[in-house]
């Protein structure tokens, strides 16, 4: 594969450049305005509400810099990227089921050892699961998250470092992404929690990058998989109990070994592939 050019490399730092800028003015204004520091305004007003963009920062990077670079016809084809549904059918199986067969196992594992049980919303209606899964896909992080980090920046990492070493930079860039976010905890949760949040983010990554180099680079694997992670922490809140938040941490460890193991940290796919993934991000 290709070495990352120098004004890919300079494309990489100005995405997040532009991405920081973007969710951290949002978020840090957004943490002013909940200890009242800004005052009672519209502005203020709009910051404590659902339309806040912040979270929108890796979309907005992605596009202006696609745009800067390719203009229309790059970004045309950056968001095309989120339907593509055109690789091996077997890869649904772990997109759809990979984050419930964790959580849902650490949640019974937590069961089974006595602890007590979160409420399970949705026993009472499962008709809330496809409305949940759509509300989060649209409005809680994949839609906003994913072409920025998978359809822009993994790219350019994997065209420079291995599948394995970009995700770990990757899940990096994600965690530090976050910071802001966090502000309106206490300095204890923070330094309780934090860390363990960036672990998260780095083993998550590893999987994002594994599917998404198995289908051909498709946002939309990504698109889908990330909202089923946040759609299994909420059905099996296995993340609330002592024994699940230990199950979930073992097997998502174990699973990503397993995958090093039989496809390899340089690509994180099997040989078949390489040269599929390598024309793509050389076009």
């Amino acid at each position: 594969m290709k070495r990352i050019s120098q004004p890919e490399d300079r494309n990489l730092v100005l995405f997040y450049i532009v991405t920081i800028a973007f969710t951290w003015f949002f978020w840090i204004t957004e943490v002013l305005a909940m200890q009242g520091r800004l005052g009672s305004s519209i502005f203020t007003d709009f910051l404590l509400s659902p339309n806040n963009p912040a979270a929108w920062g890796p979309l907005i990077g992605a596009v202006v810099l696609t745009y800067w670079n390719a203009r229309k016809e790059g970004v045309v084809k950056l968001l095309k990227r989120g339907i593509n549904y055109r690789f091996a059918k077997v890869w649904w199986i772990p997109t759809l089921l990979f984050w419930p067969a964790i959580m849902g196992g650490g949640l019974l594992t937590a069961l089974l050892a006595g602890e007590e049980i979160p409420t399970l919303f949705w026993l009472a209606n499962p008709l809330l699961i496809g409305s949940s899964f759509v509300l989060i896909l649209l409005f809680q992080g994949p839609l906003q998250e994913e072409f920025g980090w998978r359809g822009y920046a993994l790219d350019r990492l994997q065209a420079r470092f291995n599948a394995l070493i970009s995700s770990i930079i990757l899940g990096l860039m994600w965690a530090i992404w976050h910071i802001p976010y966090w502000f309106w905890l206490s300095e204890e949760v923070i330094y309780e929690v934090y860390w363990g949040f960036v672990l998260s983010n780095i083993l998550l990554t590893i999987v994002f990058t594994w599917l998404y180099n198995n289908t051909g680079g498709s946002v939309m694997v990504t698109l889908i998989s990330h909202a089923m992670f946040i759609l299994a922490v909420i059905m099996f809140p296995a993340l609330e109990t002592a024994t699940g938040s230990l199950f979930y941490l073992i097997a998502l460890i174990a699973s990503i070994i397993v995958i090093i193991l039989i496809w390899g940290p340089k690509q994180l796919m099997r040989e078949a592939k390489e040269q599929e993934l390598s024309t793509k991000m050389e076009n």
